[in-house]
This record gives C-alpha cells, structure tokens and sequence, in this order.
C-alpha cells in the first residue's frame, strides 16, 4: 500500500511539473500573439494612411 502511495505522489509530482511547465508555455505563447496583434494594427493603420491620400485625390 505505501508503494502505491509513494508512485501516486510521484506521479502527481510530475503532473504539476508539467501543468507549470505547459503553464510557462501558454504565457509565452500569448506574449508573441499580443505582439502579432499589435504589429499588425499597426501595419494596417500605415497601410490606412498610405492609402488614404490617393484615394483622395480620384475625383
């Protein structure tokens, strides 16, 4: 009985070691699709303002 106890806390040990771990990798992920998302609002507004002046200029 002790031994499945020990086995179940090891098990366990590691199942929380990868739940951070995954944990870490989610963050990380979010952080770059922040960072995409922002550099793309960014480019479509250069874009916006780079065409904005020729579509002024059609009559």
């Amino acid at each position: 009985m002790e031994h499945r106890i020990i086995e179940l806390e090891t098990r366990l040990t590691f199942q929380e070691i990868a739940i951070e771990e995954l944990n870490t990798a989610l963050i990380n992920q979010q952080a770059q699709l922040d960072a995409v998302e922002k550099e793309c609002a960014r480019l479509a507004d250069l874009l916006a303002e780079t065409i904005a002046p020729r579509d002024a200029d059609r009559p």
